[in-house]
């Protein structure tokens, strides 16, 4: 199966609040993708709704199955891991891993003592002992020890300092990801995933507002620091946005000719934070 998750038209209301409106998406196999909004953009909305947490309006399929529908079914393909904090304080290291051999049938104990094997993470530790840097390294080390086919990752390195966060995603990549899985993460610190994501979906108010492989951002979207002399011609030019970085004008293009936009002033990429925060700022002036 090429096509691990599709939507169709999914929309979802509560009350007289529309949380999800028309998403329409397609995420094949082997794809990393950065689900990424601001607070109350429908990210965890989206997320239940996939997981078969919630039911929704629209066709939404996951593996092929009714995420609502099929959940026990699905929940066997499925790893899902929130941040760091979800793991209860009492708990041992060895009985976490009991445990969630009995919750998931494709987990390994023995790979997860493998990796911990690696860290000063000890079977006899109670989780409110360890570290956070430890606390997701043993997250880590159960993500990498289930055997599923969508790898789910709401904020997993929140609260987490930059090593450890840079350690988790280095991780993920080398020691668990092999194209035949696929990864679905939302963050609030995209410039931290950008190098592992192969696609990128912007959601805002519910609504999708980009989707994209890193391909296409680097072919279609041009940052450009603009020279006063050549400010009206960019400007005719129609630049998605712009602002002002010590007297020079950085506009922000969609475009298929980077040939033009070098006769305009210095081109470079723009990272995906950068192009997040202007495509927001576009939507709320339109």
């Amino acid at each position: 199966m090429s096509t691990i998750l599709s939507a169709s038209n999914v929309n979802k209301r509560f009350k007289k609040f529309q949380a999800l409106k028309n998403v329409n998406l397609n995420v094949d196999k082997g794809k990393i993708v950065g689900l990424i909004g601001p607070n109350g953009a429908g990210k965890t909305t989206l997320l239940k709704a996939v997981l078969g947490l919630d039911s929704c309006d629209g066709e939404l399929k996951v593996l092929g199955m009714d995420p609502f529908r099929q959940r026990a079914n699905l929940m066997k393909e499925i790893c899902f891991i929130a941040d760091v904090a979800v793991l209860p304080k009492w708990i041992k290291v060895s009985e976490a891993l009991k445990f969630t051999a009995m919750a998931h049938p494709n987990f390994s104990i023995d790979k997860a003592k493998e990796f911990l094997s690696h860290t000063k993470v000890k079977m006899t530790h109670k989780v409110k002992e360890l570290s956070k840097g430890m606390t997701a390294q043993l997250h880590l080390a159960i993500v990498m020890s289930i055997d599923a086919k969508l790898l789910v990752l709401d904020e997993p390195t929140l609260g987490l300092d930059i090593l450890f966060r840079k350690e988790f995603y280095d991780n993920l990549l080398n020691d668990y990801f092999d194209h035949e899985r696929t990864i679905i993460i939302t963050t609030h610190q995209v410039e931290e995933i950008e190098h592992i994501l192969t696609d990128v979906v912007f959601i805002r108010e519910g609504e999708i507002v980009l989707d994209a492989n890193m391909e296409e951002l680097t072919s279609q979207y041009f940052e450009v620091m603009v020279p006063a002399d050549n400010y009206h011609e960019a400007l005719a030019a129609k630049p998605l946005t712009e602002r002002k970085v010590f007297g020079k004008h950085i506009m922000l293009f969609h475009s298929d000719s980077r040939d033009y936009l070098e006769t305009l002033g210095e081109v470079q990429r723009p990272s995906v934070s950068d192009l997040f925060v202007a495509l927001m700022q576009e939507e709320e002036t339109a």
